[in-house]
């Protein structure tokens, strides 16, 4: 098991103007572990396999992070964002379950 600390990335969505809803990326730090460690790659009809990991990244939860886990979108681990696929709370810990590579463009954000 290794330690964690990095960013989380919650997505929420707000009214800017009557009618007109935007996606606004609000990044935290945390510290935890990474509990397991996995990979594959995914083939596809691109030109080069996706690459998936299925790592559990574990989260000393502060109020705001229990209050919002529905809204975590990705973690930021060795310098790449990966999609969560899962959130649990296991108090005072969340358990994260992540994915493939988040990409900021296909949710509206920069």
């Amino acid at each position: 098991m290794s330690k964690f600390y990095g960013k989380i990335g919650y997505s929420i969505t707000t009214e800017t103007e009557p009618g007109i809803w935007e996606e606004t990326v609000n990044e935290r730090t945390y510290s935890g572990d990474v509990t397991k460690l996995t990979s594959r790659y995914q083939t596809s009809n691109q030109v080069n396999d996706n690459i998936t990991i299925n790592n559990i990244v574990s989260i000393v939860a502060d109020p705001y992070a229990s209050a919002n886990f529905q809204h975590i979108k990705y973690v930021e681990l060795w310098g790449t964002k990966w999609k969560v696929n899962s959130a649990e709370i296991e108090y005072p810990r969340i358990i994260l379950t992540l994915g493939g590579m988040y990409n900021e463009n296909a949710f509206g954000t920069t």
